[in-house]
């Protein structure tokens, strides 16, 4: 699942195979932007703000996508066969001579003046992994509404942007609170030490494609004991032994994101 470590390492990888090159092929396959034309326009730099995706090209034009729950951007050699979906499923495609960039499934695509970047991106709390990192103010912007639920609060991007739901579950079992916990009545140096963790599972996850919570053994171990409850319903709690459990948590139609917790190690209410 995308989540801001994943976004980061896709930030990387654009921009080591399209930074410096001028483009070849821009096809933008969305309605709104399907006339426009930048091939012969060297590409600046990719970078991730959070879960957005910002590609600069000359000319003071940004290229941002966000991959929400399911969109990925793929980096093909030349010659090489494209692999991620469909084609019916693909939104862009940016080439150079080397290096074909292409965006699967992606629901948010649009091109946009680099200096107008902050509307689409200026109300994110500081990036985990950006350089305005500030827990103070992370910390601050996760306790200005005191009876918001903490599962709520740290998927909120206006806190701390960079979160998903992966972390949201993990990051309330390292606290030992439920992600219904009202955000007030998390315990002294609770919030604190949420937000250092986070920093630390997303800079130690960004460089790998197996996210892992748990401590690292060789091998990176199983795909059932990387995480502690995440994905890990109606298995045995890797501390305490009891069943994991899973619950929609959110308001309103389409908000409810999948949590799970562990009922022994974690307390506070549930829905």
């Amino acid at each position: 699942m995308p989540e801001g470590d994943t976004v980061w390492r896709t930030a990387q990888l654009l921009h080591s195979a399209l930074a410096g090159q001028v483009l070849a092929r821009f096809d933008l396959r969305v309605p709104r932007f399907a006339t426009a034309d930048l091939t012969g326009r060297p590409v600046l730099e990719a970078i991730a703000r959070g879960k957005h995706l910002l590609t600069r090209i000359e000319g003071g034009l940004t290229l941002h996508s966000h991959l929400r729950m399911d969109g990925a951007w793929r980096i093909f050699r030349a010659g090489e066969r494209w692999h991620g979906g469909p084609s019916y499923e693909i939104r862009a495609v940016l080439g150079n001579p080397s290096h074909t960039a292409v965006g699967y499934r992606l629901p948010v695509l649009e091109l946009i003046r680099t200096t107008d970047e902050e509307q689409a991106i200026g109300r994110l709390g500081p990036d985990l992994l950006g350089p305005d990192w500030d827990p103070d103010i992370a910390v601050t912007n996760l306790l200005t509404e005191p009876s918001r639920p903490l599962g709520e609060a740290l998927l909120d991007q206006r806190n701390l942007a960079g979160i998903g739901n992966v972390y949201k579950s993990e990051l309330a079992f390292l606290a030992g609170v439920t992600p219904w916990s009202p955000v007030a009545d998390l315990p002294a140096g609770v919030p604190e030490r949420l937000v250092i963790t986070a920093h630390r599972l997303l800079t130690t996850n960004r460089n790998t494609f197996d996210r892992q919570t748990t401590a690292r053994v060789p091998g990176g171990g199983s795909t059932a004991t990387r995480l502690f409850v995440y994905g890990r319903s109606g298995m045995p709690c890797l501390r305490c032994g009891a069943t994991v459990r899973r619950a929609a948590q959110g308001q309103g139609p389409g908000a409810e994101r999948v949590t799970y917790w562990c009922p022994g190690c974690q307390k506070g209410p549930v829905r």
